[in-house]
């Protein structure tokens, strides 16, 4: 496997994957997932599936199944690493390989899943977030339109710093979301940072909250 060089490509690669995106739903066409993502049916992304990339601002890098679900992750990552914690080249991961029976052992085995600083937010713990903090993530699960799920919402098996793509790879609604903050990186002026706690988007991430924690 050979993976992009971080520290080379860095934020260019960054907006290549995430301009592309935004040019295709600005002349409404449907944005295809990567040529050869994994079919749904199959947990395991292949490695030429993959590819490294950078979490903006920071030293952290990341290794996802290229595509929607990469531009989706990053942008989660990239809102904790500024608005909850900055995050160090150590405090995410994403594809790996974990032993069987390992809590999202799955999703991250599918490249579609990134775990923040695991050690500070273990498999099994809650409380490591305070309240404020939870509603950033809730106001960054609203911005992703539900398709991206919080381990902090599992029933069985809570894990405050995990976060999945909720929905197959090739979903409609995975590539409208990717090209919606495709256009934000296109045109920063439109995806400037808005204040999570006003009143309408503490309601729109109340809401999907309340049908999150239902099916967690």
């Amino acid at each position: 496997m050979n993976e992009p060089d971080v520290n080379r490509l860095g934020r260019r690669r960054f907006l290549a994957v995430t301009g592309s995106l935004a040019v295709a739903a600005s002349v409404g066409l449907a944005v295809p997932p990567a040529a050869s993502a994994a079919p749904p049916a199959n947990p395991f992304a292949r490695p030429d599936d993959l590819a490294t990339y950078p979490v903006e601002g920071s030293n952290a890098s990341v290794t996802l199944l290229s595509g929607p679900s990469a531009v989706v992750l990053l942008h989660v990552a990239r809102r904790f690493h500024y608005e909850v914690g900055t995050l160090g080249a150590d405090d995410i991961t994403g594809y790996a390989e974990p032993p069987a029976g390992t809590p999202f052992a799955a999703d991250y085995r599918s490249g579609t899943a990134i775990a923040i600083r695991p050690a500070s937010y273990p498999a099994g713990a809650t409380g490591g977030l305070f309240p404020h903090e939870v509603a950033i993530v809730r106001d960054v699960l609203a911005e992703c339109e539900g398709v991206v799920r919080w381990g902090g919402d599992s029933r069985k098996t809570p894990k405050e710093g995990h976060f999945r793509v909720d929905v197959k790879p090739d979903d409609p609604a995975l590539a409208r979301v990717a090209g919606k903050i495709g256009g934000w990186t296109a045109a920063p002026d439109r995806g400037a940072p808005a204040d999570p706690f006003t009143p309408g988007r503490r309601q729109a991430a109340e809401r999907l909250a309340e049908r999150q924690i239902a099916t967690g």
